[in-house]
């Protein structure tokens, strides 16, 4: 049985907090120090997403891939019919994953040098890059893991505290799904 990652996020947040009390952040060396490693963390993950997004246009997958996307909860849209290819799927979700980080960069930005904040600076540099290596795309393209499962794409939205209420329902490739969504001539126009 594995771990929930939202469990190890947890206790590493709340063990990271209670080694942050101890951190003589008011020194200068000190702060340096917890910066350098900040900075270091998010070269880490650029590199490693850089390094993947080679590896995806490398292998420049051209199958087909067909799914229904669901509308947000709430949404009067209706579901939409997706076609499209392994790799314009693969570096969407590269392109996503880059501005989720320079999104969080940005935000530890203003915090820090804006608001003062130096304990954020800490949990950052453990938290994104633990992140980056539960991935699906680095799983699959980095450590060589079978695209099955958990794994088969569309990836289903992560789970988190409010996805069920922001989010739609994950994408679905059923037949029925499918075969619904092409009739209602809603999509289907093959992205390349």
């Amino acid at each position: 049985m594995a771990i929930s990652p939202q469990i190890t996020n947890l206790v590493i947040i709340l063990g990271m907090m209670q080694v942050s009390k101890k951190i003589p952040f008011d020194d200068p060396n000190v702060l340096n120090i917890v910066r350098v490693v900040y900075v270091l963390s998010n070269v880490i993950i650029a590199s490693v997403y850089a390094f993947v997004h080679f590896k995806i246009n490398s292998k420049k997958d051209m199958t087909t891939l067909k799914y229904v996307e669901q509308p947000t909860m709430g949404s009067a849209e209706e579901p939409k019919l997706v076609t499209t290819t392994v790799h314009k799927y693969d570096v969407d979700q590269m392109k996503a994953l880059y501005k989720a980080q320079m999104m969080g960069v940005g935000m530890m930005a203003v915090m820090h040098i804006y608001f003062k904040y130096t304990n954020p600076l800490l949990i950052q540099s453990i938290i994104p890059l633990k992140g980056a290596f539960e991935g699906n795309e680095v799983k699959i393209h980095l450590f060589g893991q079978p695209a099955i499962g958990e794994l088969k794409r569309p990836f289903k939205a992560a789970a988190g505290l409010m996805s069920g209420l922001t989010g739609g329902a994950a994408p679905t490739q059923d037949k029925k799904s499918l075969e619904a969504a092409e009739k209602a001539g809603r999509g289907g126009v093959k992205d390349e």
